[in-house]
């Protein structure tokens, strides 16, 4: 890369780094990708789903530059002080598979994109907390379609719920959640209590129209840890 190209992408790199950092205490590779142009947002949702084989795939710019741009990264955060903290990325879907950040998958360059760099401003349990937050695997979402008209890539069955998977669709059942029991939305301390006695949970959105965005509609959790919330409330009373 040329020295003058080279300092376009430092400087744009620092302003996406620092803008990520005064937001969060904390900055990762993703949020300089999409600070830079490179990555759509919403690309990172649909990999974050499950959806793409890796992330390098899906950034708009060759790899020469994808693989300049972490360098100048890590330099600045050395240059910050800020404190490096690996974290485990898994796929939002049932069977929670690690994600895979680059095209060849080595495991030195899986693990530089994993890593968060926290703000040393940050007391330490401070900053236990965030890297637990930041490391908890995301919430489950399935979806309540607008019609029926769908059909599951797995059994070629259909229903009211599904979750999405890569090759498309899929019913509860095949993504191994037909268990579940539906909680709806409204009650917070029922739901609060039954999602934390439920191993397993899933959050359920339906797409409003009116709003043109996704809104949530309930838990789906395990049956006995419904049981046990609602017991746990009418002792409370």
């Amino acid at each position: 890369m040329q020295p003058h190209n080279r300092k376009k992408l430092h400087d744009r790199v620092t302003k996406a780094a620092e803008a990520a950092l005064a937001a969060r205490k904390y900055v990762n590779s993703i949020d300089v990708l999409v600070g830079i142009g490179w990555l759509d947002p919403g690309t990172v949702k649909r990999w974050r789903q499950g959806q793409l084989d890796c992330l390098e795939g899906a950034v708009q710019t060759n790899l020469p530059r994808i693989s300049e741009a972490p360098k100048l990264f890590r330099s600045w955060a050395g240059a910050k002080g800020l404190i490096p903290r690996e974290t485990h990325y898994v796929a939002q879907t049932p069977s929670r598979p690690t994600l895979r950040f680059s095209k060849s998958g080595n495991p030195t360059i899986e693990q530089l994109y994993r890593t968060h760099w926290i703000s040393h401003e940050l007391t330490e349990s401070k900053r236990e907390r965030l890297a637990e937050k930041v490391s908890r695997a995301p919430e489950l979402i399935v979806v309540r379609p607008l019609h029926d008209s769908w059909t599951c890539h797995r059994c070629g069955g259909t229903g009211g719920l599904l979750i999405m998977e890569n090759p498309g669709p899929a019913c509860l059942t095949c993504a191994g959640l037909g268990d579940l029991e539906f909680l709806p939305a409204g009650d917070a301390l029922l739901t609060r209590r039954a999602k934390a006695k439920s191993p397993r949970h899933a959050v359920v959105v339906r797409f409003s129209k009116s709003r043109r965005r996704y809104e949530r509609q309930g838990l789906l959790v395990e049956p006995l840890a419904f049981a046990e919330a609602q017991r746990g409330l009418v002792h409370d009373d």
